[in-house]
This record gives C-alpha cells, structure tokens and sequence, in this order.
C-alpha cells in the first residue's frame, strides 16, 4: 500500500485543513494508506519521510526551517514524491530558496484577487495527468509566479489579463504556467496553480482531475526508484548551493 503525508497550516484562508481532507479522500478511494498532520514537526524525521510515497503540502505563508527543508529535500530526492496546488506548495515557504528550488516557483501576485475569471489552457495533450481535458474557463485567483525554466509546462493562462491593469501590462503578453512537472533527485513534482480554496475543486471538476492525476503520477516514481535501485549518489555534492 501506498503511503502520503498531507501537512496542512498556514493562512487560513486557503482553507488548508478542508483542502487536506479532500485531498485524503482522494487518495484513500485510489488505495493510499495517508496521514494527515498540522505540524512542521512532520518534516524533523528523515528516515520516517523516505519510507513515504508521496508528500502534499497544504501551508501557505509560513517558515521551513533550514534543517527541514534539507529533510524534505533529501526524501524526495530518494524518489518521494511531492504534489501541490496554489499558495499551499509555491506559497509555503517565502523564506526557503530551497523550496522554491524543489517545487519550480514561487508565488509573487495574483491580479485582480480571487474572483477573476481566466481561462486555462492545456497545453500538454500527450501527457497523462492532462490527457483528455479540454481548455476551461475559472473564477477564482489567477496566480503570476517566477517560474523555474525547467519545468515540464502542462497547462498555461495568458498575463495580463484584459480587465486587469498593473505596473506588469507594460511587458509583452506571456503564457504563465498553471500546471507542471519536474524531477528533484529522484523524485516527482506535480503543481497546480489551481486551488485557492476548497470550493474551486467542485466548481470547477478538471482542477480537481487534474490534481488527483498528479498526485497519482508523483507517488509512482517511488516504486520505479525501487525496482530500478536507483540511489542518490549522482546528486549529492560538497559544493556551496545557498
């Protein structure tokens, strides 16, 4: 049986704790064996992280730790897996480069705030997590973040938005991403800029679709680690990194 760690807290707001208890239920029905925790203190225990398949946090705007963020760094680098959505995984941790490092981006506006409708754009119709799923309008915060180039683009919304003027309507128009994937070490990231709140999902079902194919396609790359024996040693280093 798979094993997931949700860690929800932070701004009140994003509703963390309604979202992790979504999320749960989610993976519970796919056959997940998940614990859910509204502490930090979920992240002191490496050797208890690397046994995991899948981590999910929930937390916005609140501090890592350096030693945490080197646990969770280690354990989805080990082939752990780590999915998210909106300010509840690139609004976690304003303070960790690290983070921002493993996830992909980070979290800088959302014009307009939480009830501007924008569309979504899939932009990977071969890829499992978004296969099927057609473009879909949303009403809710359009997230502009500073995004790692590395990233596998799935799903895009267009910058600015039309009804919106700020000082960024200056630059030319661009493709955020919405959706994406990355590798850390060995290990899967998924995110979804989707997700402000726990109402988004049933509003809106592909956001939700989209999430739970993502969770899914994060916690499988533990067992290929496994089955393939694959180690750590490539990426380990001596070197300054922060």
């Amino acid at each position: 049986m798979k094993k997931a760690l949700i860690v929800w807290g932070g701004w009140d707001g994003h509703e963390p704790e309604l979202v992790a208890n979504r999320f749960a239920g989610i993976l519970r029905t796919e056959g997940f064996e998940v614990e859910i925790s509204n502490t930090l203190e979920s992240f002191d225990d490496l050797e208890k992280l690397k046994e995991l398949d899948l981590i999910i946090p929930c937390v916005t705007m609140s501090e890592l730790s350096g030693p945490r963020g080197q646990n969770v760094s280690k354990a989805v680098g080990s082939g752990v897996g780590m999915a998210g959505c909106h300010g509840g995984m690139c609004d976690a941790f304003r303070n960790s480069v690290l983070w921002q490092f493993i996830t992909g981006a980070n979290w800088v506006s959302h014009p307009g705030g939480g009830k501007t409708e924008y569309m979504v754009n899939i932009s990977s119709y071969s890829n499992p997590i978004t296969e099927g799923i057609s473009d879909f309008p949303v009403v809710s915060e359009q997230y502009y973040l500073h995004v790692d180039p590395a990233i596998e683009v799935l799903a895009t919304t267009r910058f600015p938005h039309p009804d919106i003027p700020f000082y960024h309507i200056s630059n030319k128009p661009i493709d955020m991403p919405v959706a994406w994937t990355k590798m850390w070490g060995n290990g899967r990231i998924f995110y979804t800029s989707l997700g402000h709140n726990d109402s988004v999902f049933d509003k809106h079902p592909s956001s939700q679709e989209i999430m739970k194919r993502g969770m899914l396609w994060a916690a499988e790359g533990k067992a290929y680690t496994v089955e393939n024996n694959l180690d750590t040693k490539k990426f380990e280093s001596d070197k300054k990194m922060f």
